[in-house]
């Protein structure tokens, strides 16, 4: 018999959290149609990381940086807000959202490692020969560091497959 979960008020299917690390990147829209009827469909929600990084050539000035790392801070909201709301239409809730500094790798890592209820990363791969950054970093040198399932789908999936593939 299998040990009984803490009671939280949560099913466990609630329980799933789809991350996505928002981007500027065309194929982003696929991952996120990928996560929002994934969580749609298994009563889970999405979450939302944007990570910026600061140029700190201008740290010897300390009003400037500040400036510079609040307008930042505020970019990656907006950014957020924007995906959000088309978040909350496709997948039925609210997403969670992070905005951090650093480089986006390190911060994806620590947000899962603080986020215990983060169960699965969903990223999209661009077309190509190269699939980009972080999903080279986590199917590759990170494979084993992340500690969570990773689901990369194709950036080329038209809105038809997405939903094909997702209809399980």
């Amino acid at each position: 018999m299998a040990p009984a979960e803490p009671e939280t008020g949560m099913g466990r299917e609630e329980k799933r959290v789809f991350l996505l690390v928002v981007d500027e990147t065309e194929e982003l829209g696929a991952a996120i149609r990928y996560a929002c009827n994934r969580a749609r469909r298994t009563g889970g929600r999405v979450a939302l990381l944007y990570v910026y990084e600061l140029d700190m050539e201008f740290q010897h000035f300390s009003s400037v940086g500040r400036l510079m790392e609040k307008e930042a801070e505020a970019a990656g909201e907006a950014i957020l807000k924007r995906h959000a709301l088309d978040i909350a239409r496709e997948s039925g809730r609210v997403p969670d959202m992070f905005v951090r500094r650093g480089a986006r790798r390190d911060e994806l890592f620590k947000l899962v490692k603080d986020h215990p209820e983060i169960s699965i990363l969903v990223l999209a791969a661009a077309p190509g020969a190269k699939p980009g950054p972080l999903v080279e970093a986590v199917t590759g040198k990170f494979v084993g560091t992340i500690g969570i399932p990773v689901t990369v789908v194709p950036g080329d999936l038209t809105p038809t497959e997405i939903d094909r593939l997702t209809a399980v």
